[in-house]
């Protein structure tokens, strides 16, 4: 079953969502638009199904960006970025939000060890691969 919320601007109904990402279908009104927003971890992609939907996004620096999308154009807002959406045409688009991974995000207190009869062992390769010592063979 779908949930279809109104909005000032249209409606919005959740296609997917989970922890990692979240689709919605969203039908904007002619000359509707959305709040000026930002997402703090999420990063917004806006794909339009049919229609015109003008996409500003305000840098860091001042100044607001405008791109118009139409049928198949895609754009990506990323998270912390403030904008919002108009529809030239009525419109109907996919909005997909995703939070993306810091893969540095490790803060270490100290350094891992080892004790010396641990490095001695984890030396030893059975069969010549990298993986040896974590799975060695049987016989």
């Amino acid at each position: 079953m779908s949930v279809i919320e109104g909005k000032v601007w249209g409606s919005t109904e959740p296609i997917l969502q989970s922890p990692a990402v979240e689709v919605h279908r969203i039908k904007v009104d002619l000359g509707a638009y959305c709040s000026q927003h930002k997402h703090q971890s999420k990063i917004n992609m806006f794909y339009v199904i049919s229609g015109e939907l003008e996409i500003q996004r305000w840098k860091d620096y001042g100044l607001c960006d405008s791109t118009h999308l139409f049928a198949g154009d895609t754009s990506i807002v990323p998270a912390g970025e403030m904008h919002k959406f108009i529809a030239h045409q009525e419109t109907e688009a996919l909005e997909i939000y995703w939070a993306e991974l810091n893969h540095n995000d490790i803060q270490r207190t100290n350094v891992g060890g080892a004790s010396y009869e641990d490095k001695e062992s984890e030396s030893v390769i059975k069969d010549g691969s990298i993986l040896g010592n974590l799975f060695p063979r049987e016989g």
